[in-house]
């Protein structure tokens, strides 16, 4: 199976002959892979180098001009890093853009933490108006991607190398998807978190829903899956910073008891390189651990 970011790649170099209304800027990061499209459309296609600011602000310059920039590089550099850009060049100016990340919270260890961004989701939060798409699987990452290029609003799609083994369908309201059902509580997974979501909740009696888009959150979707049950037990599963829509879950169940349990990466920095599943492993997100944190908040 290819990776999200080879189906970025591919699918991209398709909509760049398909759409001429679309622009792609690069800071170095995948060039390679869009050799064929840069020859086919040099006015379109336009690597800034390592300029990161300049990444962000170019394409929303392109904005501005009646384009649909899709702009591209690791997730630390194309949301922490020029951050500045990103909240003045397109929220501040009122323009559309597509950002799409690679690398996630910790897809290429060895790179370390300055190729590692889990609080891109938390810090794209602090804006007003972004769409957040986190796709499970390259064909999902496809289909989301689509949908943002033919938008114009502000969209972040965040890719990463962890994947589901199978794509789920991607609702075009951006809903959570009910993937089992239970009574006992409802466990919120978010893109390539299902596999490990639904190992770790085995034989439990929960509803597991499945979230490619996290903002908007789909808050009535949570409230409809707690029913008319009198109080709710709510665990929400992120492949970033732990807790990042918690504050969002508390509102969707604020009319009834509740309690919110937020998993996802941790706040202290590992600094051992180690592998992916390792970090995984060591944050409690894979099987074993969210069984185990699952488990214990559902029983207390």
């Amino acid at each position: 199976m290819d990776t999200m970011r080879d189906r970025f790649i591919t699918t991209v170099t398709r909509m760049l002959d398909e759409d001429p209304r679309l622009a792609l800027v690069l800071a170095e990061i995948s060039r390679d892979g869009f050799a064929a499209a840069e020859r086919a459309h040099p006015d379109r296609v336009v690597n800034v180098g390592i300029r990161e600011q300049l990444l962000v602000g170019a394409g929303a310059g392109m904005a501005l001009t009646g384009l649909r920039p899709i702009v591209h590089t690791f997730a630390s550099f194309l949301v922490e890093r020029p951050f500045e850009q990103v909240k003045l060049d397109f929220g501040h100016q009122g323009v559309g853009g597509v950002l799409v990340s690679a690398g996630a919270s910790y897809d290429w260890p060895a790179g370390g933490f300055t190729h590692m961004s889990p609080g891109d989701v938390a810090l794209l939060d602090t804006l007003e108006g972004w769409t957040i798409h986190v796709p499970g699987h390259p064909d999902e990452a496809e289909a989301l991607l689509r949908r943002a290029a033919g938008g114009d609003d502000r969209v972040y799609v965040r890719l990463s190398l962890q994947s589901n083994d199978r794509a789920r369908p991607v609702g075009e309201g951006g809903g959570f998807t009910a993937v089992r059902e239970g009574a006992r509580g409802t466990v919120v997974a978010v893109g390539p978190m299902l596999d490990n979501v639904l190992a770790a909740t085995e034989g439990l009696d929960v509803t597991v829903l499945y979230a490619t888009t996290v903002r908007p959150f789909d808050s009535a979707g949570v409230r409809r899956a707690v029913g008319d049950r009198g109080a709710a037990d709510v665990v929400v599963v992120e492949p970033y910073l732990a807790g990042t829509s918690a504050a969002v879950a508390h509102d969707a169940l604020a009319d009834l008891p509740h309690r919110v349990l937020g998993l996802g990466v941790g706040r202290a920095e590992l600094r051992a390189y180690g592998e992916m599943d390792e970090h995984l492993a060591a944050h409690g997100l894979d099987a074993r651990g969210l069984r185990e944190r699952i488990g214990v908040f559902l029983h207390r």
